[in-house]
């Protein structure tokens, strides 16, 4: 009998080995399902267990529930504590109830063979006994509203549409498929929805088949329909049946350990995973080992059933709560008022700047347009002249405003000020695009005016009318022509041109590829050519200096206004740029550690420059001179502020990413993975051949922020887990040093109250501790590649371990594999249970985080997190695509005003 021992964080389990005894229970995590269905029994009559011997005789024994109070010696000797001796009470008296049955001198002169068979005997009542007791526990209990799992229509199958309609789209995928009136058996799968998983499919065909007897490979549209119904059965029993027939090839209503290592392998096959398939041997054995104990070499349906049912008591897995637990009703009225407060709420900031600006366009162009109806232009050229100055007053506007915010250093200090409750610094480049929508639009205006009106007026106006304007040209009237030709034409053709190439290659198409050209156009797309666009509007500023100097109709220099407009803009920027370019200079850095991991990501360990200082969340630039002397690109820390170290993982995903990858990693003279960055422990890392890498930084970023609030709702999609990663290692920091501030101050109780005065100073920052405000996270990390837990393996790793107060809450959740529930996940959900249950360790993670199939309900989690943490101020950190932004915002406001909770999101996107 394996003995339970049980840890402080998980409990572990001893492995299982064939004895001479009878075995007390089938496996040691079973009795935990048999311990919690019979408190559903307790109370009720003992039940009567009729058992027939090999000599024909009949033992009547009653089996009282396993709370049930005790009676007899044997009873009292037995165990009374723990879920094992509960669990395991009824068998342990039967055995008992055995021994009488052998005199003491058959104990001791009895043969081997006599011993073997007697002991096969107890094996096999054993596992009868237990195979009762589980049957009856099962119809007496609650534990049908856990059967929903075992479904072969499921969704992405579309299970949840009506039965009638999908067999009306499988029905139509016979036509398309069949031949002669036959479906194929590969062309099963497709024809039911499970194209994506044919393996799989066969093995459902093949279980199918034999049941039917069939011995060809091809079925008819009735035969077809048949195994519809039974795959579609909404009884659990019929899918757990067809499930069971699938390992049991030869029919014998028992699995042994090889057809359990093949449907392991069909379902790793179907979800994908291939280091699972690679491990399905060993898999097997832990699902032998639990269900088979007695070592009789197979395992029947009863047994694969109760590890169904008691899946979820080998976890702690997360609980859908209820809506109405944290809700209330409300009506009409009072929603829409509060989806209106809830949006005012949640954008005042935004609609305060963009009110702000737009007053400030509307006053300027108000201005300039009653300012040039008072002069003599105005007679010759009228209302076009008006509304192109007032055009340009507002693109001069915004050609100094479209420059703050991509100052990133003096955001960054910003939001350290009381200026980040006013201004929504996480929307600076949307901001930036508003502007140079502005600026669109005023230079479409004020050249487009020019060009069809005030020109033409100009060049054909009457000699009394030119009189009027006569001063400002000093050559006679001009032509149409010349007006094109001369200073002002030209600065502004040149400048519409640029901005045009600058604004149509800074599009989403464009920059992220979407645009297909053949060669050699095709680099007019992607972002090097964003890069390099963007940097020709440094000319559109020289030229609209010029513009603005040789202008018509004014001539006092302070009238001239455009370098008032631009200058300091321009000043702080061209600093900014400057700053950032002796500041990467300084902060070369040498590379401890280079490391390729799964899914086409690799991280750089890099030394930490003297003075960088950092909050976690925030990101930098890197610059490889190797690669270009221009490109910088962004990648957030993982590393946390109190790391003596950088640390960046990167993704390849682009010409630039490759390469960097390509020259850290590639070696043409050694065959080894690592090549170029040779490396033993941290640190001791062969420089040679090394390139040199720039690092600007650090920069500010919606995360950084995360201090302000009581409780943290991270999510993270794939690669965007990196600014998530470094505030999980700096709260594990925080968490260390207040562990070591309590045993000091624990220590520092036995000496005089001088001393512990002085202790309670932190003597590393020179000043007492800072409090932290953050109490809690919940870290949310959904990804598509199994491969990507090996990213942070080790942190998540160190923060399950050390995390002893419970503050960070870890989940992962892998959408490659199907939906719990769903048949093709079902064995490595069992699988999963069982090794997490034995070892405390996840068994695609590699840790202790437990990942969850499919993708996250949304919904359920703010409500969890709303019903754990009332009156709280929740900050929800989102970094991924923009897709899911949407729906966690909208969550974030409704959540805030149907609970005392309050959300306050804020969005990164990679």
């Amino acid at each position: 009998m394996r003995t339970p021992s049980f840890g402080s964080s998980s409990r572990s389990f001893d492995a299982a080995e064939c004895s001479r005894e009878p075995p007390l229970f089938a496996g040691a995590m079973l009795p935990v399902y048999l311990n919690d269905l019979s408190r559903n029994i307790a109370g009720e009559e003992m039940v009567e267990v009729t058992l027939e011997l090999d000599d024909n005789s009949v033992v009547l024994c009653s089996v009282a529930p396993a709370n049930a109070s005790s009676s007899g010696d044997d009873d009292q000797a037995a165990p009374s504590s723990g879920f094992l001796g509960r669990s395991t009470s009824a068998a342990s008296r039967l055995r008992r109830m055995f021994s009488w049955r052998r005199t003491p001198s058959e104990r001791t002169s009895t043969s081997d063979a006599a011993e073997d068979q007697h002991h096969q005997a107890a094996v096999v009542t054993a596992r009868e006994m237990m195979k009762m007791k589980a049957k009856m526990m099962r119809n007496k209990s609650t534990a049908q509203r856990a059967l929903g799992g075992l479904r072969f229509i499921s969704r992405s199958t579309g299970g949840e549409s009506q039965p009638d309609m999908l067999w009306k789209l499988v029905e139509a995928r016979f036509v398309v498929l069949a031949v002669d009136g036959l479906l194929s058996r590969h062309d099963f799968g497709e024809c039911i929805g499970m194209g994506d998983s044919k393996e799989f499919a066969l093995g459902v065909f093949d279980a199918l088949a034999r049941r039917r007897r069939l011995k060809t490979g091809r079925i008819t549209k009735a035969e077809l329909h048949d195994f519809w119904l039974q795959i579609s059965d909404g009884s659990f029993d019929a899918r757990l049946q067809i499930f069971f027939d699938m390992a049991d090839i030869n029919g014998d209503g028992k699995i042994t350990r090889d057809e359990v290592q093949e449907l392991i392998m069909l379902s790793a096959s179907a979800n994908k995973l291939s280091n699972f398939k690679e491990r399905a041997n060993e898999y097997a054995s832990l699902i032998m080992e639990e269900l088979d104990p007695e070592c009789l070499g197979y395992i029947e349906l009863w047994q694969l059933e109760t590890l169904l049912l008691q899946r979820d008591n080998y976890m702690n897995y997360s609980r859908p709560l209820s809506t109405t637990s944290v809700g209330w009703s409300q009506n009409f009225s009072s929603v829409v008022m509060n989806k209106f407060l809830s949006v005012l709420l949640d954008n005042w900031q935004r609609a305060l700047l963009l009110l702000v600006w737009a007053f400030a366009m509307a006053g300027l162009f108000t201005w300039k347009f009653f300012q040039y109806r008072q002069k003599a232009a105005f007679q010759v050229m009228g209302n076009c002249l008006t509304t192109a100055k007032g055009a340009a007053e507002t693109l001069k506007l915004n050609m100094a405003l479209i420059l703050l915010p991509v100052c990133r250093n003096i955001l960054t200090w910003l939001r350290s000020t009381r200026a980040r409750l006013v201004i929504p610094f996480d929307d600076n480049i949307n901001f930036h695009k508003v502007i140079a929508s502005a600026i669109a639009v005023a230079v479409v205006v004020h050249a487009g005016v020019h060009l069809t009106c005030d020109f033409p007026r100009i060049a054909r106006s009457s000699p009394e009318m030119y009189a009027l304007i006569a001063a400002d040209f000093k050559d006679g009237q001009p032509t149409y022509g010349g007006l094109l030709r001369g200073v002002i034409g030209t600065s502004g053709i040149a400048m519409v041109v640029l901005m045009m190439l600058a604004f149509t290659l800074a599009t989403r198409r464009f920059r992220r590829n979407g645009v297909k050209f053949p060669p050699p156009f095709n680099r007019v797309t992607g972002f090097n050519a964003f890069w390099y666009s963007h940097h020709l509007l440094g000319l559109v500023y020289v030229l609209l200096l010029i513009h603005g100097t040789f202008l018509f109709l004014v001539h006092r220099w302070y009238q001239k206004t455009t370098w008032m407009y631009i200058s300091v803009p321009l000043i702080l920027y061209i600093a900014e740029r400057s700053l950032r370019t002796c500041r990467s200079e300084h902060y070369a850095v040498r590379i401890l550690k280079v490391s390729v991991l799964p899914g086409g990501v690799f991280s750089l360990v890099m030394t930490k420059p003297n003075g960088f200082r950092y909050k976690s969340g925030q990101y930098i630039f890197l610059q490889c001179p190797a690669i270009s002397s221009f490109e910088w690109h962004p990648f957030s820390l993982t590393s946390a502020p109190g790391d003596n170290y950088l640390s960046v993982h990167i993704r390849t995903v682009g010409d630039w990413t490759k390469e960097l990858k390509r020259v850290f990693t590639e070696d043409n003279s050694s065959t080894c993975v690592i090549g170029r960055a040779k490396f033993g422990s941290m640190g001791n890392v062969n420089q040679t051949g090394l390139p040199k890498l720039l690092v600007d930084g650090p920069y500010g970023a919606p995360a950084q922020e995360y201090q302000n609030y009581d409780v943290l709702l991270l999510v993270g999609l794939g690669i965007g887990a990196t600014p998530f990663i470094s505030i999980l290692r700096d709260l594990l920091n925080n968490t260390r040093l207040e562990d070591q501030v309590d045993s000091n101050t624990e220590a520092s109780r036995s000496d005089d109250s001088s001393n512990s005065f002085a202790s309670s100073y932190d003597t590393t920052s020179g000043g007492r501790k800072k409090s932290q405000k953050t109490r809690n996270a919940h870290f949310y990390w959904v990804t598509r590649e199994p491969g990507s837990f090996e990213w942070f393996k080790g942190v998540m790793s160190e923060v399950a371990e050390m995390d002893h107060k419970g503050q960070i809450e870890m989940h992962n959740y892998l959408t490659s594999v199907y939906e719990e529930g769903d048949a093709r996940s079902t064995l490595i959900t069992m699988v999963q249970a069982l090794n997490h249950a034995k070892h405390g360790v996840d068994i695609l993670s590699g840790t202790r985080v437990i990942t969850h199939f499919a993708r996250p309900n949304w919904r359920e989690v703010f409500h969890k997190v709303a019903a754990k943490h009332p009156c709280s101020t929740v900050g929800v950190f989102y970094c991924g695509m923009p897709i899911l932004a949407k729906e966690l915002k909208k969550l974030s406001q409704e959540l805030s005003y149907k609970t005392s909770t309050r959300f306050e999101f804020h969005k990164e996107y990679f």
